[in-house]
């Protein structure tokens, strides 16, 4: 993991403002939880860049964002299955980044988005 140690403070203050949200961990990074399911979270990857945050929005507001704003917002082959967008923490504005976590929260609150297919022990999708 390729991220500052103080890269997720500003999310997590944000985010922990919005209701039901707590902070956590995935794949042993920082990350929030909304009803026990990823909000957001650093990246782990090594396809994304350092201090990067993956943030569960949808297929189409992360479709968006990526044209919206290429410069904070971008997509890596490894998260293309995921509803997910990357945000560039380097790049992104402190007021953006709570519209960018509030969107999560509304998707999140929401959502019947089915999740990605699992893979079997022979790399096929069941």
């Amino acid at each position: 993991m390729r991220t500052r140690k103080d890269a997720f403070d500003p999310v997590r203050e944000l985010g922990l403002g919005l209701p039901g949200v707590e902070e956590s961990t995935m794949y042993g990074a920082p990350a929030l939880k909304l009803r026990g399911k990823m909000l957001a979270c650093m990246t782990t990857n090594k396809a994304a860049d350092p201090d990067s945050l993956a943030v569960h929005v949808g297929f189409v507001n992360r479709d968006f964002l990526v044209v919206k704003d290429p410069k904070t917002y971008y997509l890596r082959k490894h998260y293309e299955g995921y509803p997910v967008v990357l945000v560039r923490l380097t790049v992104i504005a402190r007021g953006e980044l709570r519209e960018i976590l509030e969107m999560a929260h509304r998707h999140m609150s929401t959502t019947t988005e089915p999740r990605r297919p699992k893979r079997s022990r022979n790399g096929q999708r069941s």
